[in-house]
């Protein structure tokens, strides 16, 4: 008895960060297995240091790491401070500003840059650095201050972020409609056969693996999905594309390539990172190594982007250079193809 009223009393000084039921055919599964597979950015070590502290918590007693997950468990993460989405920290970091006026800016990211926090990344985000630098910036439906969209941490290139609550209503609306323009350019793996082509199918979480997102070509399950995509520059082993989205889902790029069999190069999250098309040579795997040490991320810039204004009605169109991390590789390939004539010559 005095066993609950001291996990009530602790329950009452934590707050819940993340909570899972698990499902009705859960085979048993150590909790902090179960979590890693859950939670973003979360690493088994974290995991395992916050059962130490009596952080991870099933069915209302906290466990330890080894504790087996059971079906209808209902597992919750306290921590003791309140979730950090909520309570955001100015920070003085660097943006760079591509333009700016009343209603909204246009950022180009660098990669490497978290746009909002969350489980892992609570601070040095984007919107820690726009609290720093705008004040009483609008939220959006998730409560983020100024982000009309986002892009994923290791992806570089623009986004637009909204100063006023006009524009962000604006400016969200003619994302849902499908107004705007958005173009990335990647590099894949293997020889894209058609010179240009669209990708459709609905994607959500894999139901394996839920760090990534599938596609469901039948329709049944997630949101639709569509992706054009043009060859801009062929090197054989990768290609160098242009990818126009219809559509934003998480992952969208990434997952679409993917589908159709031409992975980004260096995406870890999807087996980017591994050698999908080439030779076994030697020379070769560290000519691969070369490049993934240039490029140490997804190969994948958001170039340009174009929509209205939300107070002038004027059509706005943005465009980046790519930057010097994906010029370095493409430069690298150019040369080996250039190098090894057969390279021209292969199949996807």
């Amino acid at each position: 008895m005095n066993n609950t009223n001291d996990n009530f009393e602790l329950e009452e000084d934590l707050f819940e960060h993340h909570r899972f039921v698990s499902p009705k055919g859960q085979g048993l599964l150590r909790v902090d297995k179960f979590l890693m597979q859950l939670i973003e950015n979360a690493t088994r070590n974290k995991i395992q240091q916050a059962a130490e502290k009596g952080n991870i918590w099933v069915n209302d007693v906290p466990v330890k790491s080894n504790y087996r997950v059971k079906p209808f468990d209902v597992v919750r993460v306290m921590l003791e401070h309140p979730p950090f989405e909520n309570h955001i920290i100015p920070e003085d970091i660097p943006l760079n500003i591509v333009y700016e006026d009343d209603a909204l800016l246009v950022i180009n990211k660098p990669p490497g840059l978290v746009v909002h926090p969350g489980h892992g990344n609570y601070t040095g985000t984007l919107v820690n650095a726009l609290a720093f630098h705008f004040d009483n910036l609008p939220l959006n439906s998730s409560e983020r201050p100024g982000l009309v969209h986002r892009i994923d941490k290791n992806t570089s290139g623009l986004l637009v972020i909204a100063k006023t609550e006009a524009a962000m209503t604006h400016l969200a609306k003619q994302f849902e409609d499908k107004t705007t323009e958005r173009e990335y350019i990647a590099i894949v793996w293997g020889n894209v056969k058609e010179d240009e082509g669209t990708i459709e199918g609905n994607i959500a979480r894999h139901m394996k693996d839920r760090m990534q997102m599938a596609v469901y070509p039948e329709g049944d399950v997630g949101k639709h999905a569509v992706t054009h995509y043009k060859v801009l520059e062929r090197f054989g082993y990768v290609t160098l594309v242009s990818c126009r989205l219809e559509t934003g889902r998480t992952h969208q790029i990434r997952v679409h390539m993917k589908y159709i069999g031409h992975t980004l190069f260096n995406d870890a999250r999807y087996g980017g990172d591994l050698i999908l098309k080439g030779t076994t040579f030697t020379k070769y795997k560290q000519f691969i190594d070369n490049c993934f040490k240039t490029l140490p991320r997804q190969a994948l810039h958001a170039k340009t982007l174009g929509f209205e204004h939300p107070v002038t009605k004027e059509y706005m169109r943005f465009d980046t250079e790519l930057p010097e991390d994906m010029k370095d590789c493409i430069e690298k390939w150019r040369n080996y193809s250039k190098s090894h004539a057969e390279v021209n010559d292969e199949e996807a």
